[in-house]
C-alpha cells in the first residue's frame, strides 16, 4: 500500500507525528532503527507533567502505545535509501519497499563518545556519570565535580554553562592541544575552569564515580560531560536534493517543509534547541502542515 506519511525516526519528534497524524484518519507508518537518544535517558527530570521524572524508555514506550491506539503502524527497520517515484516517495528500509504520499524526517543525531568500551558507556550513562544534555539535566550536577571532554569551542560554551551549577568544573581535551585562543583560555581562568591536555588513555568506573585517564596522571569527578559534536543524521534528505545547513541541519521553514515538495523535517535533525520539547512542538507543526498539504493535493486532482 501506500501510506499517506512515512515517518522516519521513532524517538520524541517522529513519535509526537505519528500520533497527530493518526488522529487526522492518515494512514502512518514509522520506521525506526531502535537506537535513538531518547531511549537511552536514563531519567528526564525537565519534561514537563513528569514531577517525578520519567525513564526515557517509559516516554518513548507510551508514547508508542498512544500512537497505536489510533491506528498508526511501526516497523523496527532501518531505511537506507529515500527516492522520489512521480509525486510519491519510495524508501528502502532492511530490503522492503515502503511508498508515501509524504515523509517526515525525525532521525536526530548520534553524539561523539569518548573513547571507551559500549558496555562500560552504557553502565556509566546509567548512573548518571556521563551526561551529555547540561540543558536538560544541569540541576543534577548542582555543586559536584564535573569534567568537560573536548576541545576548542563547543567545549568552551560547554563549560561556561556547567559553571553556572557547579564552581568544580574542570575541562579535558582529548588529545595533546587545546584549541582555543589566549582570550579563551583567559575567560576560562576568569571563571576558575581548569584546562588539562589529553590523550585520554583510559575510562574506568569506580562506585558513584568515574575516572578520566591521562598521560602520567588520572581524574576523578561526579559527572563528565562529552562536548565532542554529533553525526547529524540528514544523509536521506541531502540524498534527495534538500537543503541543509553547513554542519549538516535539514533546513525547514516554519512549517517545517524541507526545500523537497512533501517531505519535511522536525527534532535534532533540524536546526534548533536539542529538547523533548522542542522536538514534539516541531513534530505537531509538521504533522499538521503534513495533513493540510496532502488534502489540499487531493482537493486539486479533484478540481
Amino acid at each position: 500500500m501506500t501510506y499517506d506519511c512515512l515517518v522516519i525516526g521513532g524517538g520524541p519528534a517522529g513519535l509526537t507525528a505519528a500520533i497527530y497524524l493518526a488522529r487526522f484518519h492518515l494512514s502512518v507508518i514509522v520506521l525506526d532503527h531502535g537506537q535513538g537518544r531518547a531511549a537511552s535517558i536514563p531519567i528526564t527530570h525537565n519534561h514537563a507533567g513528569y514531577p517525578q521524572g520519567i525513564a526515557g524508555r517509559d516516554l518513548v514506550r507510551q508514547m508508542r502505545l498512544q500512537a497505536e491506539r489510533y491506528g498508526a503502524q511501526f516497523r523496527v527497520a532501518e531505511v537506507t535509501s529515500l527516492e522520489r517515484n512521480g509525486d510519491d516517495f519510495i524508501a528502502m528500509a532492511d530490503g522492503e519497499l515502503v511508498a508515501a504520499r509524504a515523509v517526515l524526517l525525525a532521525t536526530g543525531v548520534v553524539n561523539h563518545r569518548p573513547p571507551m568500551p559500549d558496555d562500560l558507556h552504557t553502565e556509566a550513562l546509567q548512573k548518571g556519570l556521563i551526561r551529555y544534555c547540561p540543558i536538560c539535566d544541569g540541576f543534577e550536577i548542582t555543586d559536584k565535580d564535573v569534567g568537560v571532554v573536548g576541545s576548542g569551542e563547543r567545549a568552551l560554551n560547554e563549560a561556561l554553562f556547567l559553571r553556572s551549577f557547579t564552581s568544580r568544573v574542570t575541562m579535558i581535551s582529548t588529545q595533546d592541544t587545546h584549541d582555543l585562543s589566549r582570550e579563551q583560555f583567559a575567560t576560562l581562568a576568569r571563571h576558575g575552569i581548569e584546562v588539562f591536555l589529553g590523550p585520554i588513555t583510559e575510562i574506568e568506573l569506580k562506585e558513584n564515580r568515574i575516572i578520566v585517564g591521562l598521560p602520567g596522571a588520572s581524574m576523578t569527578f561526579e559527572t563528565i560531560y562529552p562536548a565532542m559534536g554529533s553525526d547529524i543524521r540528514s544523509e536521506l534528505a541531502g540524498a534527495l536534493g534538500a537543503k541543509r545547513t553547513e554542519v549538516g541541519c535539514v533546513e525547514v521553514d516554519r512549517h517545517q517543509r524541507t526545500t523537497i515538495a512533501g517531505l519535511y523535517a522536525a527534532g535534532d535533525v533540524v536546526l534548533g534547541l536539542d529538547q523533548i520539547s522542542s522536538a514534539m512542538g516541531q513534530a505537531s507543526v509538521a504533522a499538521t502542515t503534513i495533513r493540510n498539504d496532502l488534502c489540499e493535493q487531493r482537493m486539486m486532482l479533484r478540481a
